[in-house]
């Protein structure tokens, strides 16, 4: 059956890696599941998605997710749900790399993990290249990433 094939390699860049887990193509872009592994001190800028929901789901390491100026920190075994349209971000705190599960509904923002891969891509050096693909994907980007 074609949804049971195994997904392509990681995408890696910078220490982060992503693994597509269920892609859109298998769900008719209802969602996708992507594992993501992110190095100690990592973090994107702050956010917004636009058209899709955001689950974390952290299998091990911690993170402090900062939604809206509210922080929290999750560690191996708990969720945060970032509703579409909210400004956020996150931070991988702890000596350990940290492991989750990346749940967007509906899919779509994938992509933009792929265009960073492909372009091997740092902040902020390549900002205006890494700002063209958050467009495409329906994303804007709003502020620094976490201290």
């Amino acid at each position: 059956m074609k949804d049971l094939e195994i997904n392509d390699a990681p995408l890696e860049w910078l220490g982060v890696s992503h693994k597509t887990i269920l892609s859109p193509e298998q769900t008719g872009g209802a969602m996708s599941i992507v594992e993501s592994v992110s190095p100690p001190e990592s973090g994107p800028p702050r956010h917004i998605h636009h058209n899709e929901d955001e689950t974390f789901v952290v299998l091990s390491g911690a993170c402090k997710i900062w939604v809206e100026g509210k922080e929290a920190t999750i560690a191996a075994g708990e969720t945060a749900f970032i509703p579409r349209g909210k400004e956020h971000s996150f931070k991988v705190i702890g000596s350990a790399p940290c492991r989750k599960l990346i749940i967007l509904t509906p899919s779509g923002f994938e992509g933009f993990f792929s265009d960073m891969a492909a372009g091997q891509f740092r902040i902020p050096e390549d900002m205006p290249a890494i700002e063209e693909s958050a467009h495409r994907h329906n994303l804007t980007f709003t502020g620094p990433p976490l201290d």
